[in-house]
């Protein structure tokens, strides 16, 4: 037989899960037994054995039938509000991409007499929208709705220069784009809000604001590192300025007027964002009576879940037909992986906690660690993190090892709130490999990125991540 990655997957799962149920005959029944399954689980995701949502199931199931999860609050976090947030916030993606709100901030960068100057300038203009609109929608929607404008974009502009276009670096800068403005919100990528539920169970809220104050100046320190160091690549690069003319005065003539559609969408994505930003401009003014009505009824979840259905309830104009800016089709399209990988996953990190095995992870770790060596902990966490992350789903990897590195700080003594978000930061800081991150899946999909470019760019972007994820930790913890 053929050895693929799905059959290396299926024959080393059960190994690796028996190994792990062999070694470990000091831990507590339920504990082993949700090693053993997190072991099998770990090598499905990372060799996509079934899709990574179906995996988070089968780990839950297998912990119904040996006993250890109770089958009536196992699949409980199918229902939690983060999972209504999630599908709030891809509806309103999808009627960005539907009416078209996505293809006319494009031609709105193309058009700009600044950014049209260089081929670095219109990289810049792309990179920065791959950037802002992630923090609002998830990164791996950013991506999807720029990658067909992004390869016309790049047939457009790039010449080929010594066998190698310069498209590779326009298209991976979109995607680590939408990786960095993604962690700056904690809708912006699955690992944010898994991290916040987490700390939440731990006693620990933090609300949309708080999370977007200590977040967004990792974001803007990685986003400026990445824009240098793409700046090497492009300015080698040739580029003619008046093909982007032409393409513009073309399609601008076709998309004048701005669509009843396009306008209900803006309309309630403000909304949503107003609502979203609320609680914590109201906390920080001091107005306690405020932050508490905003917090219990116009919760992050609630937003979401309004904007989407005011989007179904809102015609887009008269020629609909009488159906809103969204209709019934529209709520197939959305990425339901993510979402259901999201459910499960968070019963699986659950199951973790419940079974005492984070607890015991986290006191072996603490027995070779010196609680003092503060920098190094939190550099050895961050880069371990950011390396798994390469070889399995980043949403995969926050679910499986927050809770343990919660126990890891928990046994040490040392505050929680902030190495939780270096390293929640650090799931989605993997740019070397597509199965890290839906955007290098996305963008490696286009058979436009040789995965050795991939690599070979990734890796410096790596590294420094690294470091500037632990060197805000540490000023933070400071």
């Amino acid at each position: 037989m053929h050895l693929t990655r799905r059959n290396s997957g299926l024959l080393l799962a059960p190994l690796l899960a028996l190994l792990v149920w062999w070694l470990t005959p000091v831990l507590a029944y339920e504990a082993r037994t949700v090693a053993t399954i997190m072991a099998l689980c770990l090598v499905f995701w990372m060799t996509e054995v079934i899709p990574l949502s179906m995996t988070a199931f089968l780990g839950v199931l297998l912990a119904v039938l040996v006993g250890v999860a109770d089958i009536n609050t196992a699949f409980q976090n199918l229902g939690h509000p983060i999972i209504l947030l999630f599908i709030g916030s891809f509806l309103l993606a999808r009627s960005m991409t539907r009416h078209g709100l996505d293809k006319r901030i494009a031609l709105f960068i193309l058009s700009r007499p600044f950014f049209q100057k260089s081929l670095f300038r219109l990289f810049l203009g792309f990179s920065s929208i791959s950037f802002l609109l992630s923090m609002w929608v998830s990164n791996s929607v950013t991506v999807a709705m720029l990658l067909p404008l992004m390869l016309g974009v790049t047939q457009l502009v790039c010449q080929p220069e010594k066998g190698r276009s310069p498209a590779v670096f326009f298209l991976l800068g979109i995607a680590y784009s939408a990786s960095i403005g993604g962690i700056s919100t904690i809708i912006g990528s699955p690992p944010n809000l898994i991290g916040v539920n987490y700390l939440e169970q731990q006693g620990i809220t933090i609300d949309f604001l708080q999370w977007m104050l200590l977040a967004l100046p990792i974001s803007l320190s990685m986003y400026g590192v990445m824009v240098v160091y793409m700046h090497y690549f492009l300015k080698k690069c040739s580029y003619n300025q008046s093909t982007v003319q032409v393409y513009v005065a073309k399609h601008q003539q076709e998309r004048q007027r701005l669509m009843k559609g396009e306008k209900v969408t803006m309309g309630v994505f403000l909304l949503a964002v107003v609502l979203w930003l609320s609680p914590g401009v109201l906390n920080l003014l001091g107005l306690e009576r405020g932050y508490a009505f905003m917090s219990t009824y116009f919760a992050e979840s609630t937003v979401a879940i309004l904007a989407a259905l005011l989007l179904f309830l809102i015609p887009p104009g008269k020629e609909n037909n009488g159906e809103g800016t969204l209709t019934a089709g529209d709520l197939v399209k959305i990425d339901w992986d993510t979402i259901l990988l999201f459910g499960g996953g968070m019963a699986l990190g659950q199951l973790v906690v419940t079974s005492g095995l984070a607890d015991v992870i986290g006191r072996s770790i603490t027995s070779f660690v010196d609680p003092e060596q503060q920098v190094l902990l939190v550099f050895a966490l961050v880069a371990m993190v950011l390396l798994l992350t390469e070889v399995s789903s980043n949403t995969a990897i926050a679910i499986t090892f927050v809770p343990i590195i919660i126990g890891v700080l928990q046994g040490l003594g040392l505050p929680l709130l902030y190495p939780v978000l270096g390293v929640v930061v650090a799931c989605s800081f993997a740019f070397m490999l597509p199965i890290a991150t839906p955007p290098n899946a996305i963008v490696y999909g286009s058979k436009q990125v040789p995965i050795g470019d991939m690599v070979r760019v990734g890796v410096l972007l790596n590294a420094v991540g690294a470091i500037i994820i632990t060197g805000w930790v540490l000023l933070y913890m400071g």
